[in-house]
């Protein structure tokens, strides 16, 4: 015991360097994070080590370095984590794209270009006209029909 006790004295970088290969490892088995962050903190404990910082020192960069991650980066990381990416697919795509005015939209029908397909579509202001040529938003999509607002920005292919 004595000996391992004097090895891991004379090279504490190592020791720091394979507890934090161990952490690495049980946090692939638990993906909570916290053995990762724990893990940076034995990480910069073994850089302090190797640099000439004695025993104490090192334990305590380790225990701040392992306390800041722990508070600062995992909440962060969790949440990035447990987000879902917002992909949106299929007609619901197709809402807030630009499209262009083919056949005049009233209350009645007309017809619009978005994204290279033509759909029927209404003003999503019942009383108004759009003339074709003039740009359109796509408020919403209520079946096959798209229902519009002239756009500010001119259409562009």
């Amino acid at each position: 015991m004595g000996n391992l006790l004097a090895w891991i004295s004379e090279h504490l970088w190592v020791a720091w360097a394979v507890l934090a290969v161990a952490l690495a490892a049980v946090e692939l088995l638990t993906l909570d994070l916290v053995f990762l962050m724990v893990a940076a903190g034995a990480a910069a404990g073994a850089l302090t080590a190797l640099v000439g910082g004695g025993p104490v020192i090192s334990v305590v960069v380790a225990i701040v370095v392992a306390m800041g991650m722990l508070a600062a980066v995992r909440p962060v990381a969790l949440r990035h984590l447990k987000e879902a990416p917002t992909i949106r697919t299929g007609i619901s795509a197709l809402v807030g794209k630009t499209g262009v005015v083919v056949e005049e939209v009233n209350s009645h029908g007309g017809r619009v270009k978005i994204g290279g397909e033509v759909w029927s579509a209404r003003p999503y202001d019942e009383h108004s006209t759009i003339e074709p040529g003039k740009s359109v938003d796509v408020l919403s999509i209520e079946g096959v029909t798209a229902y519009v607002h002239e756009s500010e920005q001119p259409w562009h292919l």
